[in-house]
């Protein structure tokens, strides 16, 4: 029971037979239930349509938007009374930089949390959905144009230089 359905999952998300919806369902997890990276999708989706450049990171980005967003409406429906993890560190930087501190909501470990928080202080949201789409926006189309572009060569040598091969 539990083996076909993980196979079911891995079928689902295929990237070439599911294309732009694979991109788009493992862009939204990424940024709220799992630890995981969309960034090999987004990256594989677009070295095999490299004309769908703009158009996968656009549903990507949206994707990871609406993930933040869900984290922002948990934060938001968390009571009072509970103090978000490491709040005092994530409290400053709002405190500091307000809805603009969502712009290192694509940042790994922190991102998804600053999400959370921003909702628990009840920010306003449209500036924080502005920021944290623009922070997803510039992660995808800086780290699929490094991955695009860079030569393959390149990879494999800084590949080699930590794995001794």
């Amino acid at each position: 029971m539990m083996e076909s359905l993980v196979e079911s999952l891995i079928a689902w998300f295929a990237l070439p037979r599911n294309g732009l919806a694979s991109v788009f369902v493992i862009s939204f997890v990424s940024a709220t239930l799992l630890p995981m990276g969309s960034e090999p999708a987004v990256f594989g989706y677009v070295k095999l349509h490299p004309d769908a450049f703009w158009v996968t990171v656009l549903v990507a980005t949206l994707a990871n938007t609406l993930g933040g967003m869900t984290n922002y409406a948990l934060g938001r429906a968390a009571k009072a009374a509970v103090a978000p993890k490491d709040g005092t560190r994530y409290l400053a930087w709002f405190e500091r930089f307000g809805a603009r501190t969502l712009l290192l909501s694509w940042l790994p470990v922190v991102g998804d949390p600053l999400c959370a928080v921003a909702g628990w202080l009840r920010l306003p949201i449209g500036p924080c959905v502005a920021w944290m789409a623009l922070g997803k926006l510039l992660r995808y189309t800086t780290m699929t144009s490094a991955l695009l572009w860079i030569p393959d060569d390149w990879w494999r040598r800084l590949i080699s230089m930590f794995t001794g091969a």
